[in-house]
């Protein structure tokens, strides 16, 4: 190529640097950037094999997205520039001024054209593959660790590596329809027309791959069980298929039509209101992850087309269409290698549907009427007598010199039981309460609108805040005061404490804030409650879309035990199935902490203020009364008080967090929120310590 534009231009970067000084005002002349520009120019220009252009366009682009070149705005002859634009316009600028240039980097892009396959472009970059969320994850992390190869043959790998960070979409972002026609009448002018040829067929078979995609997707097994009723042949995804081709062939061939067009988006629309049936479908039965990747495919493929649709439509006569393809198609390619943004759009439906059941079972924990806050105190009361026994049963298993695994199996199982005897029999645990509760409240501000929202959630705030207290003090003070109830009733039938002096002692120095890793452990059991209540909602997902309440009622087990009393199990399971794996994942994960803890040598334990409360009181009963003068016994009571705080907060807040990014509440209402209970607190502080005299004017989530 250097040969064939030696006779006609000097491609030197002095004659190229001299090129782009001309067009610039005499204070810009000492701008560092110009000679990179000029390098870069000429790099492309004067590439003789296709990766050296490849490479050489990658650095070109790279100078063009490097942000501002100046403080004040770039103007030139036919825009104005944002700094995200001036480098964009100094190049025009420079091309304008050198149509021998402009001539020479022509010829460079029709080689790079003339040498590439385009189809995939347009029809796969960012446009995640057919083989499900887990396959793409996967693939996606390998590619992070392990470098990809070249493929130079191929546009949609050149796009991929063009936008790999952020900064490289600063161009792109700011870029507006005129400055883009600037570019297209310099580098595809209207009387070369085999410079855009090359294109048209790419962005062609692009579609037809697209179509492919959308046909095979919408028709899949997964996607049709949950589809409306009816025959493959009146199929919108079928139908799509066909409108599509037709419009792509007239295309093609010079000849579109506005009905042609009408037909197709009328497919496209028909598309996405059975995309919408199906996830509305998925709401009521359960998420799938693999089913949310699937609309995730077919919503990206239906909004790719929509956008060439929209260039074929209008061609080189409005450049708004073509800009808004380019846009899609570098956004695109950014975030096809990104996990975050994989995992994030496609869990969010999943994070929404555990966030709402764990909402649901939340309820019955807030008190907004004096009888169900009466209710609250009886049943944490029972809750904390409850947790007495296993208290004991867990100091017994700590000292039963069992094998490790087997003391933390033995102390899950202990807790697990012991949890689900509290949801059999309806009482309450504090610490279960705000991973459920804080749910629920994000529901509250999802539903609400209009300006009563925030008063009413401030409210409902309130109406948490008093019955967690309450809940947690009856927990305490009657796991603590049965707890020495138990060692008096021990010590009259064996003539001896509960725990030894040693046990004692080591409890006293375990529960201290300032001795112990207390501080820690307390925050780190207020992420299992959390990662608990997923895996409730999770459970329970996963029930419903898998349908086992009706698996259980259709069981071929009725035949022996009868229909009537499967169908009654079968409803058991369902109302109780996420309270069960709530339960007994805590208690597993209670139980099992502080086994792995040792087994990877990392100091990892759990403290749990009810169970350590009545641990406390074992530990007490069991000394004289001497000790309390000692300051252990202080230090052990302000262990436990930090567990209080530990324990609630970090649930409350995780599963919160939790809530507002599967509902995606603005930072605007989570400020004035925010503001508002700041308010409610200083001018009414008793209203988050007792109920009020009558119902709370809202409505349960």
């Amino acid at each position: 190529m250097h040969s064939e534009l030696s006779p006609t231009i000097d491609c030197s970067h002095a004659a190229v640097l001299d090129s782009i000084r001309a067009v610039l005002p005499s204070q810009r002349q000492s701008q560092r950037d110009l000679p990179r520009l000029a390098r870069r120019i000429c790099a492309l220009v004067m590439a003789d094999h296709l990766p050296d252009r490849m490479d050489a366009w990658l650095a070109l682009n790279a100078w063009l997205s490097g942000g501002k070149l100046w403080d004040d705005v770039y103007i030139d002859s036919a825009d104005v520039h944002g700094s995200a634009t001036q480098r964009f316009a100094v190049l025009m600028d420079v091309l304008a001024a050198n149509p021998p240039l402009a001539a020479a980097l022509r010829k460079a892009l029709r080689a790079i054209l003339d040498e590439t396959e385009g189809a995939n472009l347009f029809g796969e970059v960012g446009i995640p593959s057919d083989r499900g969320f887990l396959s793409e994850l996967g693939d996606r992390a390998t590619a992070k660790l392990i470098p990809s190869p070249r493929d130079d043959h191929d546009l949609g790998h050149l796009m991929s590596r063009s936008y790999q960070s952020r900064r490289d979409l600063t161009l792109i972002r700011g870029l507006q329809p005129s400055t883009l026609q600037r570019a297209v009448d310099l580098l595809f002018p209207a009387n070369e027309p085999e410079m855009t040829a090359a294109l048209e067929r790419a962005m062609a078979d692009g579609f037809r791959l697209l179509l492919a995609r959308v046909q095979g997707q919408g028709l899949s097994l997964k996607l049709r069980a949950r589809s409306q009723p009816g025959p493959i042949a009146r199929s919108p995804f079928k139908r799509l298929a066909q409108s599509g081709e037709n419009l792509v062939c007239a295309w093609e061939q010079g000849r579109l039509s506005g009905g042609l067009l009408d037909a197709w988006e009328a497919d496209v629309q028909a598309c996405r209101d059975e995309m919408q049936t199906i996830s509305t479908r998925l709401e009521s039965e359960g998420i799938s992850v693999d089913i949310v990747y699937g609309l995730d495919v077919l919503d990206r493929c239906l909004g790719r087309m929509v956008a060439i649709a929209a260039v074929m439509a209008v061609g080189r006569e409005a450049p708004g269409p073509v800009l808004a393809l380019l846009q899609q198609l570098a956004y695109a390619a950014h975030d096809s290698t990104s996990l975050r943004h994989l995992v994030r759009s496609n869990l969010q439906r999943l994070q929404r549907r555990i966030v709402d059941r764990a909402g649901k079972t939340g309820e019955h924990y807030i008190a907004d009427n004096p009888a169900e806050y009466r209710h609250i105190w009886v049943a944490a009361a029972g809750g904390g007598l409850l947790t007495v026994g296993t208290a004991a049963m867990k100091m017994a298993i700590a000292g039963a010199g069992l094998a490790l695994f087997m003391e933390g199996l033995a102390s899950g199982v202990n807790y697990a039981v012991s949890f689900l005897l509290l949801q059999a029999l309806g009482l309450m645990l504090a610490t279960k309460q705000p991973a459920m509760t804080a749910a629920a409240f994000a529901a509250i501000i999802r539903d609400r609108k209009g300006g009563e929202r925030l008063d009413v959630i401030v409210d409902y705030a309130a109406c948490i805040c008093h019955s967690q207290l309450a809940a947690t003090i009856a927990n305490v003070v009657v796991v603590a005061t049965g707890a020495y109830a138990f060692d008096e009733v021990w010590q009259w039938v064996t003539g001896h404490s509960y725990l030894s002096r040693a046990e004692a002692t080591y409890v006293f120095q375990a529960l201290s804030p300032v001795n112990s890793g207390t501080v820690f452990y307390a925050a780190l059991t207020g992420c299992i409650l959390y990662l608990a209540a997923l895996v409730g909602g999770w459970v329970d997902n996963w029930a419903v879309y898998h349908r086992l309440p009706q698996a259980i009622a259709e069981h071929r087990s009725g035949q022996r035990f009868g229909r009537l009393r499967m169908i009654r199990l079968a409803g058991v399971v369902s109302r109780n199935m996420s309270g069960w794996a709530t339960n007994i994942s805590l208690g597993l994960m209670l139980g099992m902490t502080p086994v792995l803890g040792k087994f990877f040598g990392l100091p990892l334990d759990v403290r749990h203020v009810t169970l350590n409360s009545g641990i406390l009181s074992l530990a007490t009963a069991s000394l004289d009364v001497q000790w309390v003068g000692t300051g252990l016994l202080s230090l052990a009571i302000m262990g436990v008080a930090v567990m209080f705080v530990l324990n609630l907060g970090v649930s409350f807040a995780l599963s919160l967090v939790t809530a507002v990014r599967a509902y995606d509440l603005s930072r605007d209402d989570l400020r004035d929120l925010r503001r508002r209970l700041i308010h409610r607190l200083r001018t009414r502080p008793l209203d988050f310590i007792m109920p009020p005299r009558r119902t709370a004017q809202f409505v349960q989530p």
